[in-house]
C-alpha cells in the first residue's frame, strides 16, 4: 500500500485494517476464497468499497493478510505451547490439548478453510505442508526433551498431530467438557504414561 494512503487520517466510515481483514475472514469462512472479494466484502462490512484501499493494496494483499493471520495464530501458537514450560511430556501434552480446546490458540474453522483453499493453489499447498511440517517438527522435540529416541518421537508426534487434523477436516463436533473428559486418554494413548490425578485436575481446571 502507498505510504501516503497509510498516513491519511482514519475514521468510521472507512473501518479499520482489522474490520476489514476480520470481515474477509468471515467471507472465507463461510463461502470459501472465492467468496472474499471488494464488493461483497464491502456489503457485509456496510462500508464503501474504495475505503477499502485506505489499507489494502489489492485483493492478493488482503489474501496475503489472512494467510499471514493462519499462520501466527495456528503455527506460531501451537509451536509455541510445545515450547512451554512443562514438568512432564503428560504436562506438555495437555498444554498443546489446549490448542484443540481454544480458539484463540488454534482456529480450526479458519485451518479447515485454508485447507481447503489450498486444493486451487499449489503455492498455498506447497506453505500448507510446510506449516505442517513445523507443527510435528514442534511437537516431535517436545518428546524428545523428555527423553523419547527421535526415531520414536517422530511417530508420535505425527500421530498426535494427523489425529487432531483428521479430527478437523472431518467436522467432528463434541461438546467441550466431554472432550476435556476424554483428553486423559488420549495423552496415555501418545505418550505410554498415564496422567496423575494433579495433571488432570490442572488440565480440566483451565477448560471447565
Amino acid at each position: 500500500m502507498p505510504d501516503s494512503a497509510r498516513s491519511q487520517p482514519k475514521d468510521s466510515h472507512k473501518g479499520s485494517e482489522d474490520a476489514w481483514l476480520q470481515g474477509a475472514y468471515e467471507l472465507l469462512i463461510d463461502g470459501g476464497v472465492d467468496a472474499v472479494k471488494i464488493m461483497p466484502l464491502a456489503k457485509h462490512l456496510d462500508l464503501s468499497r474504495t475505503s477499502f484501499y485506505w489499507y489494502f493494496a489489492d485483493r492478493e494483499e488482503l489474501l496475503d493478510a489472512l494467510i499471514e493471520r493462519w499462520k501466527n495464530q495456528n503455527t506460531g501458537n501451537l509451536i509455541a505451547q510445545t515450547e512451554a514450560y512443562a514438568a512432564s511430556i503428560v504436562e506438555g501434552i495437555f498444554n498443546l490439548f489446549d490448542c484443540w480446546l481454544q480458539p484463540e490458540l488454534f482456529d480450526r474453522k479458519l485451518d479447515v478453510a485454508i485447507r481447503h483453499w489450498a486444493n486451487q493453489n499449489d503455492e498455498l499447498k506447497q506453505l500448507v505442508d510446510q506449516m505442517d511440517q513445523q507443527r510435528i517438527a514442534a511437537i516431535k522435540a517436545m518428546f524428545e526433551r523428555f527423553g523419547y529416541t527421535p526415531e520414536n518421537a517422530n511417530i508420535r508426534a505425527g500421530t498426535v498431530y494427523y489425529t487432531q487434523i483428521g479430527h478437523i477436516s472431518l467436522m467432528v463436533e463434541e461438546a467441550k467438557l466431554d472432550r476435556v473428559k476424554k483428553m486423559p486418554d488420549y495423552v496415555e494413548i501418545f505418550t505410554g504414561v498415564s496422567p496423575n490425578a494433579d495433571d488432570i485436575a490442572r488440565f480440566s481446571a483451565r477448560h471447565s
